[in-house]
């Protein structure tokens, strides 16, 4: 089974321009995230999507494949057009963020082999669970509720589930917190992505401001595997900062 890795990378982030091109390491931020991810032992080929000819250009000089793109309202119809256009052979498709350089492979892996294992799932995605009572009520961060088989029942920017009978901080003092942090990695079926990318904006997706709520709303199985942590992620010149100093303190 083939299975192909797709970044989508775009400069035009409003909170952080140029993200992708940001090299304080020596290493633009893409090329860094791009070779964590070619470690993962069950992608087959890893491709940037890229928006430009300049971001295109990094990616050529470190060796990486990366393919040009037109414009697209989000990354997930960027990597469809890439894949349309040069991934026929591939039965799964992972997208990854192309600004987590600090990204697991095994959590690639662990989301290629749920996928493979459940012939019914249409995509999986990764879950993490959440204990810090400051992130449960940001709507920053994505909650997800799983079933016991492990599919996802739904994914919300609010504090679900919700907890009647006693305080978020109670519960979460029990140490067994109900609530998951949704992880943006995912794995899909190939015909499942292309047609997930030609269905228009679901009510719920339009409402959160979630894509991946039009999976779910148009019947689709998303299957959700846990992981330890979530990587992070570089949303803001001091996220980009604190990467920059963790890997100085880890490469001396």
């Amino acid at each position: 089974m083939r299975v192909v890795g797709i970044l989508p990378a775009r400069l035009s982030s409003t909170r952080l321009p140029r993200k992708p091109l940001l090299a304080e390491t020596g290493k633009t931020l893409i090329q860094h995230t791009w070779e964590v991810a070619s470690q993962a032992t069950s992608l087959d080929a890893v491709i940037v999507a890229a928006d430009c000819d300049e971001l295109a250009d990094a990616v050529n000089s470190f060796g990486g494949h990366v393919e040009l793109t037109g414009e697209h309202l989000s990354g997930t119809d960027r990597i469809a057009e890439v894949v349309e256009r040069c991934c026929p052979d591939a039965e799964i498709i992972v997208n990854i963020q192309g600004d987590e350089p600090e990204i697991d492979p095994a959590h690639i892996d662990a989301a290629v082999s749920a996928l493979e294992s459940h012939p019914d799932w249409q995509m999986t995605t990764l879950v993490t669970p959440l204990t810090d009572p400051e992130l449960l009520a940001s709507p920053n961060v994505v909650k997800a509720v799983c079933a016991e088989d492990g599919r996802a029942l739904y994914f919300s920017r609010s504090v679900v589930p919700f907890s009647r009978d006693e305080s978020v901080e109670k519960v979460l003092k029990s140490g067994n917190s109900p609530w998951r942090h949704h992880i943006g990695l995912y794995a899909y079926r190939r015909e499942f992505l292309l047609k997930l990318t030609q269905l228009p904006p679901s009510p719920l997706e339009q409402l959160e401001k979630l894509e991946q709520l039009r999976a779910l709303e148009n019947g689709a199985t998303i299957g959700v595997v846990e992981v330890s942590e979530s990587a992070p992620g570089i949303d803001t010149p001091e996220d980009y900062q604190q990467f920059v100093a963790r890997w100085r303190e880890a490469n001396g």
